[in-house]
């Protein structure tokens, strides 16, 4: 008790202290954010045209036509298959990719370049990666998986190797002890300690794939952000009402999908 007394007594420091340097860097955002609007051009005018125009497109937008209901099943179809075959080889790929980027696990001529080669993955919205493999591979589904499976890399890879470089080194020493080969250290030291959030960062990106499958349609990645992109051009506000509605649906059910998997293996 007496600890507890002795820690509770201290005195923490205020994280909101006033002084001249706290006090000058807010005063500093403050003036940036101020500029910033007004380079911008953002005014309460603004805001109110633009909220006008916002009310103009839902009257068009409803009733949503689900008239073409085949040409939404096939992008819907095709954004799914996008989906599922970018989320599996990212994933599988990822399994390799941050168990040699731990660098409690491999040395630092291993693991440094395929850090590097994981931000590089990361460094670009999956937008801009759409761009490059749509002008490299054509237009298509194929340009959607290849982005899919650049950024799954980025995420899973990334976060399973800080996942390793957490883990327990007793049962890595007790398993190499016993003359184990670094397949068995994998499979029954590292693999346990780190399986259940390897789990969980596979599941989050297969809900992030079957979002973005929708998303880099819009550069012709396939999917139905092709579709999307297409009736914007034709000004058919009802069928983008109706295909907005059949995303939301996905996520939905890649939401579900998710929770299932995270209770099935919990």
């Amino acid at each position: 008790m007496a600890g507890v007394k002795s820690v509770a007594g201290q005195a923490r420091p205020n994280p909101f202290a006033r002084n001249g340097f706290v006090t000058g860097i807010w005063l500093l955002l403050a003036g940036y954010l101020l500029y910033s609007v007004n380079a911008l051009g953002l005014s309460w005018d603004r805001i109110s045209t633009g909220m006008g125009f916002a009310g103009n497109l839902l009257d068009k937008m409803f009733p949503p036509n689900f008239s073409r209901w085949e040409l939404l099943l096939g992008g819907l179809i095709e954004s799914l298959e996008i989906a599922v075959i970018a989320s599996f080889v990212g994933i599988v790929v990822s399994l390799f990719l941050g168990l040699f980027a731990a660098r409690n696990m491999m040395s630092g001529w291993v693991s440094s370049p395929v850090r590097a080669l994981i931000a590089l993955c990361r460094t670009f919205h999956p937008v801009i990666i759409a761009i490059l493999f749509v002008k490299s591979v054509g237009f298509g589904a194929l340009a959607g998986i290849l982005t899919l499976v650049v950024a799954s890399i980025g995420f899973i890879a990334k976060l399973f190797a800080e996942a390793i470089e957490e883990i327990s080194l007793k049962q890595v020493e007790a398993i190499r002890a016993t003359g184990a080969s670094f397949v068995s250290v994998v499979l029954f030291a590292v693999m346990p300690q780190v399986f259940s959030r390897f789990l969980g960062f596979a599941t989050y990106q297969l809900d992030s794939n079957l979002r973005n499958s929708t998303m880099v349609g819009i550069v012709g990645a396939g999917g139905l952000g092709g579709t999307l992109f297409s009736a914007f051009q034709r000004f058919d506000y009802d069928f983008v009402a109706a295909i907005l509605i059949v995303i939301i649906a996905l996520i939905m059910f890649g939401e579900f999908l998710s929770n299932l998997v995270r209770r099935i293996f919990k």
